[in-house]
């Protein structure tokens, strides 16, 4: 059997990368530090689990935020933390750690029942479907963020039921429900 490729013109109206990735529905995370000085924590729907043996995650922060600074510096980076994959449940919290100019994470979680990771010292948010302490391996500016590949080196609790949060069109969305264009 013969393929022939045809060529044809197709005049597409230009659209902003921006809006494309915005149409990427992704799991809504919360990622903590614990810096010495203080607990860290950024909503991050960025983050994709990478290998099973050894078990790897990826991490994109934007690289002007807090988090990617504490890992991108010269003298003592950042190299364990914690990611918690929060539940539709959770949509507050979300928000809460996607402001900027936002206090310390331990005064972010004063109402709300977490833990402090033994391996990563984190603070860990308790009702996520799960949670994962890690340490970063590789540490890799790309473009405008900054991706952390780390191994899990724990896995504190994981739910056994439960519905995920999703960020959809910059929207926080629970499993099934619509956001408009």
């Amino acid at each position: 059997m013969d393929h022939y490729v045809t060529e044809r013109t197709v005049e597409l109206a230009a659209a902003d990368p921006a809006q494309a990735w915005a149409t990427w529905a992704g799991a809504v995370t919360l990622v903590t530090v614990a810096d010495g000085r203080d607990d860290i924590g950024a909503t991050v729907s960025a983050v994709c689990p990478v290998s099973v043996e050894p078990a790897l995650v990826l991490v994109s922060l934007m690289s002007g935020s807090y988090p990617a600074e504490l890992f991108g510096r010269a003298d003592e980076p950042v190299t364990r933390f914690a990611v918690t994959l929060l539940s539709a449940g959770q949509r507050m919290l979300a928000g809460r750690f996607a402001a900027s100019g936002r206090p310390g994470a331990r005064h972010m979680l004063d109402d709300v029942p977490h833990q402090r990771g033994p391996d990563s010292g984190a603070l860990i948010v308790d009702g996520g479907l799960a949670a994962l302490e890690c340490a970063a391996q590789q540490i890799i500016p790309a473009g405008d963020h900054l991706l952390v590949i780390a191994q899990v080196t724990g896995v504190p609790y994981v739910a056994d039921s439960g519905e995920p949060l999703i960020r959809f069109r910059r929207h926080y969305l629970a499993l099934g429900s619509s956001a408009s264009a």
